[in-house]
């Protein structure tokens, strides 16, 4: 595997995470692929710039890969019109490239369900990030079962880690927190939720992309326990050693609210992760591979709280 030429498409918090994972293995040959074609890492991995949703940039892109990661995605109202023509290029390039296609995914295509999520689940999704999700998921298993690229998926929970900001344990709770706000989240604080460490989520990608058992399957990612929210929020307290007023959203509000704010328009999909239990379960994952070793909640939010730190700080002094 240190030989191999690893292609990560998107530098947002999963990518560098999957970068950073990579290293730990001892993978030399990294390649980050961004639009701008810059990367504060740089000067440790290979940077390159295109557009994957374009078919010869995806060719490109992907050449000598023997694994490509799918961390990319466009903004979070652009889903349903960008998502699925940036998938089908990242899947073009693998192919073309005859390497392993590991796409990190989420659970939105699963919609309510009663019960711990598993991959057998079918896909219930009404909203269009769910159905978007769940298109694309098909497609790639699609592509796998016909031959044209060796795909598996690795989905995992709402994360939250370094780098983590657009995320609903993101900076409206480690930001905020660490600046004297209100910390803000949505629903039912009282209700279990798992939540997965970035840093979890990019080990088991990466460890699919050694197993070709994975190939041509969905697998949800090991996290740690699951608590509920508010007891997440008093680790991140206990480690800020002070508390910060808590501001939560319903539904009534998220309605009213989303009328002018196109980002609480689109949560309101999937609002029923906050309002009911909302739990993975990865033991499939488990039964396959053995089992894994994920990061204490405790230890998580500890490299969390230190990232946030000093990201304000680098802000500060600009």
């Amino acid at each position: 595997m240190s030989n191999q030429v690893h292609v990560i498409i998107g530098t947002g918090s999963l990518g560098k995470a999957v970068m950073r994972e990579l290293k730990r293995r001892g993978v030399e040959r990294i390649r980050m692929v961004n639009r701008s074609g810059r990367l504060s890492e740089a000067e440790e991995v290979e940077v390159a710039k295109g557009d994957a949703s374009q078919l010869v940039d995806a060719v490109a892109l992907c050449k000598d890969a023997d694994v490509v990661y799918h961390c990319a995605h466009p903004g979070y109202t652009n889903w349903p019109s960008q998502f699925p023509g940036l998938t089908q290029g990242i899947m073009a390039g693998a192919a073309a490239a005859g390497a392993k296609l590991i796409y990190g995914d989420n659970l939105y295509m699963y919609g309510q369900a009663n019960q711990p999520l598993t991959e057998n689940l079918p896909d219930l999704a009404t909203g269009k990030k769910g159905l978007t999700r769940a298109q694309m998921a098909e497609e790639l298993l699609l592509a796998h079962q016909s031959g044209k690229v060796r795909v598996a998926i690795g989905r995992a929970s709402d994360f939250y880690g370094p780098g983590v900001k657009q995320s609903s344990l993101g900076e409206r709770v480690f930001g905020f927190a660490l600046s004297g706000k209100p910390v803000s989240l949505l629903g039912n604080l009282d209700m279990p939720h798992t939540y997965t460490y970035i840093d979890d989520f990019a080990s088991g990608l990466v460890t699919l992309a050694q197993e070709d058992r994975a190939l041509g399957e969905v697998w949800h990612i090991p996290s740690a326990k699951t608590h509920t929210t508010r007891e997440l929020l008093e680790l991140i307290f206990d480690e800020l050693g002070s508390t910060s007023k808590i501001s939560t959203l319903s539904r009534p509000m998220v309605t009213m609210i989303g009328l002018f704010h196109p980002m609480l328009r689109e949560l309101k999909e999937v609002l029923y992760e906050f309002e009911h239990p909302f739990i993975l379960d990865h033991s499939k994952f488990e039964a396959a591979f053995g089992p894994q070793t994920t990061t204490p909640h405790v230890e998580a939010i500890k490299h969390t709280v230190q990232w946030y730190k000093e990201m304000m700080q680098e802000e500060r002094a600009r």
